[in-house]
């Protein structure tokens, strides 16, 4: 392996260490300084300024690794697939282990302002995780496995909320983090599911 590779390969790493860092620590603190999340990155303050000048930069990346990785999530759970209440169970779980970057993301509606379509660190944009998630949620009405009276929108932004609040719950210590998409299938399955 040549020195340029193993130095991409650990510059690659330690970005996505700081990122991880910035959601983990944002996640439960909005006002935590540079200095916190370099230290959960376990970088020094320089080491964190080569890769983001300031803070505003920092947020900005890892608003759009937050939301490449709940984004890649839910393709990687494969929602068109199998029948609409096992796609389901696996895109519960897919966001659950997105943890903090969801509570990141979506904890403080200023976070996602500026970012959307057109932005080139956006992906596929906001719009493609919402056309997987409604075609699954149209896909089990139409099979009879969710309550057809139901509003597409509210499911989605039922299933949104209780994935946030699962993930903020474990990062309160509320729920065990093992147990969150359990909890919220529970109450999804009860809540949204054709009743008999």
């Amino acid at each position: 392996m040549s020195s340029a590779s193993m130095e991409s390969g650990t510059r690659s790493r330690t970005r996505r260490a700081i990122l991880g860092a910035a959601a983990e620590v944002l996640a439960r603190d909005r006002a935590a300084t540079l200095a916190d999340i370099a230290e959960a990155a376990e970088v020094g303050r320089s080491t964190l300024h080569r890769y983001f000048p300031d803070r505003d930069v920092l947020v900005k990346a890892a608003v759009a690794d937050a939301y490449l990785v709940i984004q890649q999530s839910i393709q990687d759970a494969a929602v068109d697939e199998g029948p609409p209440l096992e796609a389901l169970r696996r895109l519960v779980a897919a966001m659950v282990d997105t943890g903090d970057r969801m509570v990141f993301l979506y904890g403080d509606s200023r976070v996602l302002e500026d970012f959307g379509e057109g932005d080139e660190e956006a992906g596929d944009g906001p719009d493609s995780v919402s056309r997987m998630m409604t075609g699954l949620i149209e896909r089990g009405q139409a099979d009879g496995v969710f309550a057809p009276d139901l509003a597409v929108q509210w499911v989605q932004d039922t299933l949104w909320a209780l994935v946030y609040a699962g993930c903020d719950a474990a990062g309160r210590g509320v729920l065990p983090r093992h147990g969150v998409a359990v909890a919220v299938m529970r109450m999804l399955e009860n809540g949204i599911r054709t009743q008999s």
